[in-house]
């Protein structure tokens, strides 16, 4: 699946406006590409509240900013995260985005790479199921309107 955005030339021309390039998930929606300031209020915007850093994905360059109170304060399930086995480890509530980290420690754009990569791995919306105590994040695809078989 190739995603379509528009590329700039020099990626770098975000960061000097003080803006990032992400992939943004948000419940119920599928992944897209957006552009978000990298100031404390756009990315406590972005998230919907206080941001925690969530470092679970396989490049450690890379990194999922998140709303710190997601679950305590009951927001929709979004997405899961899982291990080499397929097997869910983590659930994150409410909005969130994948970034980047600058040497410096700071949050920068993602690479065109890692843009298709995360577009990819996070693109199709999931819903919580919870069966005999088991918890499920089962994908669905929301631009042809799949009814979910449980």
């Amino acid at each position: 699946m190739n995603f379509d955005y528009v590329l700039a030339e020099d990626p770098t021309i975000f960061e000097e406006e003080n803006k990032i390039r992400v992939v943004l998930c948000e419940p119920g929606e599928n992944a897209r590409i957006a552009e978000i300031g990298n100031d404390l209020k756009s990315l406590q915007d972005a998230v919907g509240g206080l941001i925690e850093v969530y470092y679970g994905l396989d490049d450690p360059s890379c990194f999922i900013v998140c709303n710190e109170e997601g679950k305590i304060n009951g927001l929709e399930p979004c997405r899961g995260i899982y291990d080499n086995d397929g097997n869910i480890i983590e659930v994150i509530c409410g909005p969130f985005f994948i970034c980047s980290e600058r040497e410096d420690g700071e949050f920068a754009s993602l690479s065109e790479d890692d843009l298709q990569k995360y577009m990819q791995e996070f693109y199709r919306p999931e819903t919580l199921v919870i069966s005999n105590d088991n918890i499920a994040m089962i994908p669905y695809d929301k631009d042809l309107g799949d009814e979910l078989e449980i």
